[in-house]
């Protein structure tokens, strides 16, 4: 599984693969990739191997194809990826909204986060997202990872098991953005400004959005490969600043890391929906 967090490529690379950006990217932090965690394989937690859980749960489906909704999104069950929490698949419609916007509000350990969806943007993410608050997906949920690399500074979270390899148990298609300046620091050109405030999904690879989501706290370069489907307000950007000065927690393997579960932790106690139209 590509991961796109390529600061992790040099230094030591971090043991697990961390569905960062991973569902950042998807998830392999091995990548360094924003990615999630690909799979199972990648946790790092002790324990019966996450595999063998996998494939008991897989072999229960066998017997029938994954399905998948019907309307322009195509929301499809990852039996190989069981959900972290059981949640159905999102609702569908032929018409999915793609106009206007919708505020949610993560009330965390350390303040609001408070976020406003661009469903223009992308219609299926925000419908995703908003079925998954909806459903209680994200409440009493850690937010896993945090970077603080010069060219990556981001918080994930939407995984509820916390590992960085949890999601829905489903995946549906990227809506990626084609309209974002190029990284300066980049000499390649291939990456693009994911700029402070912006909330995108974390992803494993090409249409594997499931959900987990990263913030941007400092402008930070990446390929775009990562959909863009809201942004993070004021209070909310306050709240990640204090997050992100604690620093990322330290290890026994790396005393100073700029990539891993944040000093502080992070719990989102309630992911809530605002019915005020904007």
């Amino acid at each position: 599984m590509s991961s796109e967090l390529e600061p992790r490529s040099g230094a030591a690379a971090p043991r697990r693969p961390v569905r960062a950006l991973t569902r950042l990217a998807g998830v392999t932090v091995l990548a360094g990739a924003l990615v999630v965690g690909a799979s199972a394989t990648a946790v790092a937690a002790p324990g019966p191997s996450a595999d063998a859980l996998s494939a008991s749960a897989a072999s229960d489906t066998a017997t029938r194809p994954p399905r998948t909704t019907h309307g322009p999104c195509a929301y499809t069950e990852t039996p190989d990826e069981p959900a972290a929490r059981p949640v159905p698949l999102p609702p569908d419609p032929r018409r999915t909204p793609a106009r206007g916007s919708v505020r949610v509000t993560l009330a965390t350990n350390h303040g609001p986060i408070g976020l406003t969806l661009d469903r223009a943007a992308a219609p299926c993410t925000v419908q995703s997202f908003l079925h998954l608050v909806g459903k209680r997906f994200y409440d009493r949920t850690p937010c896993h990872r945090l970077t603080a690399y010069p060219t990556l500074s981001v918080l994930q979270c939407g995984d509820p098991s916390g590992t960085g390899e949890g999601g829905p148990g489903y995946r549906y298609r990227d809506e990626l953005p084609t309209d974002l300046p190029p990284a300066p620091t980049d000499p390649t050109g291939e990456r693009r400004v994911y700029a402070r405030g912006v909330l995108a999904m974390a992803n494993a690879g090409p249409d594997t959005n499931g959900s987990q989501f990263f913030l941007v706290y400092a402008n930070s370069a990446l390929r775009p490969n990562y959909t863009i489907f809201g942004e993070v307000d004021g209070a909310g950007l306050a709240t990640l600043d204090r997050i992100a000065a604690g620093g990322v927690a330290p290890t026994a393997e790396d005393p100073a890391p700029v990539d891993g579960a944040p000093a502080l932790p992070v719990t989102i106690r309630k992911a809530v929906r605002s019915h005020h139209h904007h």
